[in-house]
C-alpha cells in the first residue's frame, strides 16, 4: 500500500453561526464532576493546537494550503467566535491560539444547544439554538439552575444521536464517502450516548442529589477505551493443527471507522517458560482510486476494507498447533495513524500518533 494521505474535514459552517456560547470554564462551578471529565476528552481538545494529529492534517490540507480556509472549524472548533471567517475562502484568517472561543474546541454549552441536525449529501450540519444560556438535557428530575435555562422536551436530544452532526458522514467531490461511522446508515435510529456516553457513579451537579450522571469522557480512540470493550468480545477455537480466535464485535458499526486507523490482532503463545509471537493482523479501510491509495479528496473508491464490521464475528485462523499446556494471549489494539502515513504528514516521532493503544486482551489457558 502505497502512502495514504488523511480524512478530509471538508465542512461546511454550522447553522447559525458566530453566536456567542457561554465558556466551558464558567459550567465548572456547578458541574465540577463532568467539568473534569470533558476536560480530558479530544471534544476539548480538538483545535490544532491540542491535537497533533489534526494538525497535521490541516497542514496539509488543499482547504489550507491553496485556499487558506479552515473548514475544520465546523466541527473542531464550532463555537469560535469568528467561524464564518474561519471558513471563508483568501481572506487571511487562520486558527489563533489568543482566540479563547477558538481553544474551547467543542465546548459545553455548544453541545448542549443542538436542537436539530440538518441531514445533508456531503455531511450533516448542526443547527443551533438562537437561545443563549438554554441549554438541552435529558434529566427529567433536577433543580432549577439560576443561572441557565434547561430542557428536556428535545426529542432530537433524548433520542441519542447529537453526535451524528459531526460523526455520520463526510463525502468528497466524487460523492465518495471517505469518513463515516454511518457507512452504511448503521447508525439511523441507534443511540451513540447508550455506549460512549454510559451511565456513572456522582452527581450531575453540585446542586442535585443524584446517583449517577451521564459520563462526559466520551470513551473512544483517545481515552477510556475499557469502557468500550466490553462491546467487543474474544473467544478461541481450537483444532488439529490450526486455531480461530473470534473477534465479535457487538457494536453497530465497524471498528477502525477512520481511514487514517489501523486495527491490529496480537496473539502469542507461551509454551514451557518460552513466548512465540505470532503474525499481526491488521484490519483498516483503505480509500483511492484506480485501486490505489490516494488523498481523501481524490478517492474514488474503497481500495481495500477488512474492518470488522457491525455485529460481525470476525473468524482469524492462526497455521499454529496448539498443545496441552499452552497459555494463548490475544489483544485488540490500533494505531491512530497507519504507519505508511506517518512521513507524509511529518508525525515520525509523535508519541501518540505512533503508539500502539491496548484495546482488549484475553488469555487462554489450552486443556486438552
Amino acid at each position: 500500500m502505497q502512502t495514504l494521505f488523511p480524512l478530509l474535514f471538508l465542512f461546511t459552517f454550522t447553522v447559525y453561526a458566530n453566536q456567542t456560547f457561554e465558556p466551558s470554564e464558567t459550567c465548572k462551578a456547578c458541574h465540577p464532576t463532568i467539568y473534569k471529565e470533558f476536560k480530558s476528552t479530544q471534544h476539548a481538545k480538538a483545535s490544532i493546537f491540542e491535537d497533533e494529529i489534526h494538525a497535521a492534517v490541516w497542514k496539509k490540507h488543499p482547504k489550507n494550503t491553496k485556499l487558506e480556509s479552515y473548514t475544520c472549524a465546523k466541527c473542531h472548533t464550532p463555537a469560535a467566535s469568528n467561524i464564518d471567517a474561519l471558513v471563508a475562502k483568501h481572506n487571511g484568517v487562520v486558527p489563533d491560539a489568543n482566540n479563547s472561543t477558538q481553544m474551547e474546541g467543542i465546548s459545553c454549552a455548544y453541545c448542549h444547544r443542538i436542537e436539530s441536525i440538518k441531514h445533508d449529501w456531503m455531511m450533516n450540519v448542526n443547527v443551533v439554538s438562537k437561545e443563549e444560556k438554554s441549554y438541552f438535557g435529558s434529566l427529567k428530575k433536577h433543580i432549577e439552575s439560576p443561572f441557565h435555562k434547561i430542557k428536556t422536551d428535545s426529542a432530537h436530544f433524548n433520542g441519542g444521536n447529537v453526535c451524528i452532526g459531526c460523526h455520520s458522514h463526510k463525502k468528497n467531490k466524487y460523492d465518495m464517502n471517505v469518513c463515516s461511522t454511518n457507512v452504511k446508515h448503521e447508525l439511523d435510529g441507534t443511540n451513540c450516548v447508550s455506549c460512549h456516553m454510559p451511565k456513572v457513579k456522582g452527581n450531575v451537579s453540585n446542586m442535585n442529589e443524584t446517583k449517577e450522571h451521564t459520563f462526559h469522557g466520551f470513551p473512544g480512540t483517545h481515552s477510556h477505551q475499557d469502557m468500550l470493550s466490553q462491546y467487543v468480545g474474544i473467544d478461541l477455537k481450537e483444532s488439529a493443527n490450526t486455531f480461530d480466535v473470534i473477534i465479535d464485535n457487538k457494536s453497530s458499526h465497524a471498528l477502525a471507522l477512520h481511514p487514517m486507523r489501523v486495527m491490529q490482532l496480537r496473539a502469542t503463545v507461551t509454551r514451557d517458560g518460552k513466548t512465540v509471537a505470532l503474525e499481526n493482523k491488521d484490519f483498516a479501510r483503505v480509500i483511492g482510486a484506480d485501486g490505489n491509495p490516494t488523498p481523501p479528496w481524490l478517492a474514488k473508491e474503497i481500495v481495500k476494507d477488512t474492518a470488522v464490521k457491525g455485529n460481525e464475528k470476525r473468524v482469524v485462523r492462526y497455521d499454529y498447533a496448539l498443545q496441552k499446556g499452552d497459555k494463548v494471549e490475544v489483544t485488540i489494539g490500533y494505531y491512530l495513524v497507519n504507519k505508511k502515513m506517518l512521513k507524509g504528514l511529518d508525525l515520525e516521532n509523535s508519541e501518540v500518533a505512533t503508539k500502539f493503544h491496548l484495546f482488549k486482551t484475553k488469555s487462554f489457558e489450552i486443556k486438552k
